[in-house]
């Protein structure tokens, strides 16, 4: 539900549109839907089908709902960063003057325009964290519409290693050898709450501590990793993810990527090459050093773009058959 005035939000809600549909109108629903006070700020990054009119339509007379919109799209992250920076002072959508402050939530839910929350998964979500002072980020049990597990849902962070594993389908000797185990959490999924390395990046709850902490999103990102980024440096700053999958919500995967297909498949693996030289490219310098440590971290770059060019061609089919 959205605030009553002068109820203070237990979470602030920042969801980033860029042409999501009416994907975008299912997802606010399911956030006001939910039995906390919540503000939610929508953040549109210059969409071009409509999404944000029809979205200030509906919700735009609602407490606590506010639409920020850019002239062009910065970006996830940066999106990201300016809600936050403006939580205090949100201004309701179609009106430019602020109007007075009120208290910012403890809490941050970062959610992807084509996710739908359950009924009750923020209250979990919430019990998640509250309930451990060492966790800063919790997340869902993220499913597709039929209830399966979406990819990512519980993983590892990824290194070059790791990543071999999972593209070459060795990861499956992780069953036997734990040398062996890829990026993502093989077999059945924990049915109780589980500490992690990292979560799905389409539906985040942040203590807004932890967050402001790490310094925010990484606006280097274009697209794809910065949520691993943001959750590598909460891990190097004490605090772990936790796996809730008492909480779900459905992941309707790609909807805004389907008209640029080339441009997020070219920024997720961008984003790749940046993780790995942020966190990881440093390693290499000190096993190998010198000479032998430059040829390596040159050959990971290599190989994350000759990942990017072996999985082009299923790419650039399934949209020329979408036409």
């Amino acid at each position: 539900m959205s605030d009553p005035p002068g109820m203070p939000p237990a979470v602030d809600v920042i969801v980033v549109n860029f042409n999501a549909g009416e994907a975008l109108l299912r997802c606010i629903r399911s956030v006001l839907e939910q039995d906390l006070p919540v503000s939610l700020t929508l953040v549109d990054n210059a969409s071009t089908d409509g999404s944000a009119e029809r979205a200030a339509a509906e919700f735009g007379g609602r407490p606590g709902f506010s639409l920020l919109r850019s002239p062009d799209n910065p970006g996830f992250a940066t999106a990201i960063n300016r809600a936050v920076a403006l939580s205090l002072h949100p201004s309701p959508a179609g009106d430019t003057s602020p109007p007075a402050p009120r208290p910012a939530a403890d809490y941050l839910l970062i959610l992807n325009p084509d996710c739908e929350l359950a009924p009750g998964a923020l209250a979990a979500l919430c019990r998640a964290l509250a309930a451990d002072p060492a966790a800063g980020l919790a997340g869902p049990l993220v499913t597709d519409a039929a209830g399966r597990a979406r990819r990512g849902t519980l993983r590892r962070f990824p290194d070059p290693w790791k990543s071999f594993l999972t593209f070459s389908g060795l990861w499956r000797l992780g069953r036997r050898w734990p040398r062996f185990r890829g990026v993502e959490v093989d077999g059945a999924l924990p049915d109780a709450v589980t500490a992690a390395e990292a979560v799905s990046g389409a539906c985040m709850l942040l203590r807004r501590s932890a967050f402001l902490a790490a310094g925010c999103m990484d606006a280097r990102y274009g697209l794809h990793c910065e949520d691993l980024d943001l959750m590598y440096r909460l891990r190097q700053g004490g605090l772990h993810c936790l796996y809730v999958p008492q909480a779900r919500a459905v992941h309707h995967q790609g909807l805004s990527s389907r008209s640029r297909p080339l441009w997020v498949h070219w920024q997720k693996h961008r984003g790749m090459q940046r993780f790995f030289q942020k966190f990881q490219a440093r390693r290499y310098t000190g096993l190998l050093g010198g000479p032998l440590g430059g040829m390596a971290r040159w050959a990971v770059i290599a190989g994350i773009w000759a990942r990017f060019a072996l999985t082009l061609p299923p790419i650039l089919l399934r949209n020329l058959l979408r036409r």
